[in-house]
C-alpha cells in the first residue's frame, strides 16, 4: 500500500465502515483485512494484539494503531489534509470546533439510543431474537428527541456543520443507514418524517464514499452471510 493503511474488521461493522466511508472522502488508499468475528481467523495472535476490546475495528498506520473510529477519522483528516475531501474536518478553527461539538453529539448523545435500535430493528430479525418492545419505543423516543434538534439545525444549514459535508455528518451514517433500511418501516420514519432531516440523510446517503461502503457491505456481510 502507497501510504501503508491497513483496516482490520468487517464492512458490515458500524465503526469499520465509517472508517472506511472516511478512507474513500479522502481517496486514500488502503488494505481492508476482514476479520470475521465468528470465524477462527480472529484468533490470530496479531489481530488479539491490534483488536480494541469490542472488536469491532482497529487501524494501523505504519507502527501506529489506533482501535476507536472516530479517532481514526480525524487522523485521517489532519495526517492527509491535501487529499480527497480537504474540508470534511474543516478549515479553520471555528469550523473544526464546530464539527468537534457535532462530533460530540454524535458519540454522547445520538449513538447510543441508534446502536440499540441497529440491534433491534437491523440485526435482531436476522438472528431470530425476539423483538424487545419496550427498548425499542425507549430508543426511539431518545433518538427522536436528538433528530428534533437535528431538524431545527438542518432548516438553517445544508449540513450539520454548515454548508459543507464534514466528519460531523459522516459519524452518523453507518447507524442511520442501519435504522433507515431495518425491515421494520418504523425506523426509516424517524428519518423521513421530518422534512430537513429527511433531506439531509438522502444527501449524504448517496455521496459516492458511502455507496461505495454499502456496496462493499453487500458484496461481503461478515457475519451475517
Amino acid at each position: 500500500m502507497a501510504a501503508g493503511l491497513q483496516v482490520f474488521g468487517q464492512p458490515a461493522s458500524t465503526d469499520v465502515a465509517r472508517v472506511l466511508t472516511c478512507l474513500f472522502e479522502k481517496n486514500l488508499e488502503f488494505e481492508l483485512i476482514r476479520i470475521d468475528t465468528f470465524k477462527k481467523e480472529h484468533k490470530l495472535p496479531e489481530f488479539i494484539k491490534l483488536r480494541d476490546p469490542t472488536g469491532q475495528v482497529t487501524f494501523k498506520h505504519g507502527d501506529k494503531t489506533l482501535v476507536d473510529s472516530r479517532a481514526i477519522c480525524r487522523y485521517l483528516s489532519t495526517q492527509f489534509p491535501d487529499d480527497g475531501n480537504r474540508t470534511i474536518y474543516g478549515t479553520g478553527s471555528l469550523e473544526r470546533a464546530s464539527i468537534e461539538q457535532w462530533l460530540q453529539a454524535e458519540a454522547q448523545s445520538f449513538d447510543a439510543p441508534s446502536s440499540e435500535l441497529v440491534f433491534h430493528l437491523a440485526f435482531a430479525p436476522q438472528l431470530n431474537i425476539p423483538a424487545d418492545e419496550a427498548r425499542i419505543a425507549e430508543n426511539e423516543r431518545k433518538l427522536q428527541q436528538m433528530l428534533n434538534v437535528y431538524d431545527e439545525i438542518l432548516a438553517k444549514n445544508k449540513y450539520l456543520a454548515g454548508d459543507e459535508f464534514t466528519l460531523a455528518d459522516l459519524s452518523h451514517l453507518p447507524n442511520s443507514h442501519y435504522i433507515v433500511n431495518a425491515r421494520s418501516p418504523r425506523g426509516k420514519k424517524l428519518f423521513t418524517s421530518k422534512k430537513h432531516v429527511a433531506r439531509w440523510y438522502e444527501e449524504i446517503s448517496n455521496r459516492a464514499s458511502w455507496k461505495q461502503v454499502v456496496k462493499m457491505q453487500s458484496e461481503h456481510p461478515g457475519a451475517f452471510e
